[in-house]
């Protein structure tokens, strides 16, 4: 008799870091859908405290960028963003072995722009052996067709795309717990 299985790629709790790209208060503003990519990226946050995931978040050039938003910073408080000047946070200090060190396997990455420091740390990701879920709802660029273009990219190259929402209940695996109560409480 065969075994059922479920998919590889459903992100589990033991194996996902959330990973936030630059959201910085002198660019966010100018992106398309700031206010979705921050409502989005701070429910994340929540559901991933919920759930006892690790948080990580980059910071580049943030002397010329300024630092991550008030709102993000909030929910983060208590943590060091990781600095970068490097575009790609294979850049940002041993954040990548540290990854693997924890057996952290699948990251869900946030962050702008879509089509640089976010699609090349995609990239990296992935040549090192990391299941990317890349958040469409959750990542923006300044032009539309930059956005399309990386997440096209991202795709073709093997990230997972998906959104906030679903990310957290595929975290979640059942219903009735009360972390699903309280992710529930996240997303509405």
């Amino acid at each position: 008799m065969n075994e059922i299985m479920r998919n590889k790629k459903i992100l589990q709790k033991g194996r996902t870091a959330l990973l936030i790209i630059d959201i910085q208060s002198r660019i966010a503003g100018v992106m398309q859908e700031p206010k979705m990519v921050e409502a989005n990226t701070i429910k994340l946050i929540k559901g991933a405290k919920t759930l006892g995931l690790p948080i990580y978040f980059t910071e580049q050039y943030p002397q010329g960028l300024g630092e991550t938003i008030d709102s993000i910073k909030e929910e983060l408080k208590g943590s060091s963003a990781i600095l970068k000047d490097s575009f790609s946070c294979y850049g940002a200090g041993d954040l990548f072995n540290d990854l693997k060190e924890k057996g952290l396997d699948q990251i869900i990455v946030t962050g702008i722009e879509t089509h640089v420091c976010v699609q090349q740390t995609v990239l990296d990701l992935l040549a090192n052996g990391f299941q990317v879920n890349l958040m469409a709802d959750a990542v923006s660029s300044r032009k539309k067709i930059d956005y399309e273009t990386a997440l096209a990219r991202m795709r073709a190259n093997g990230a997972e795309i998906s959104t906030s929402e679903s990310a957290l209940f595929e975290l979640l695996n059942v219903c009735g717990t009360q972390d699903f109560k309280d992710i529930l409480k996240i997303v509405k």
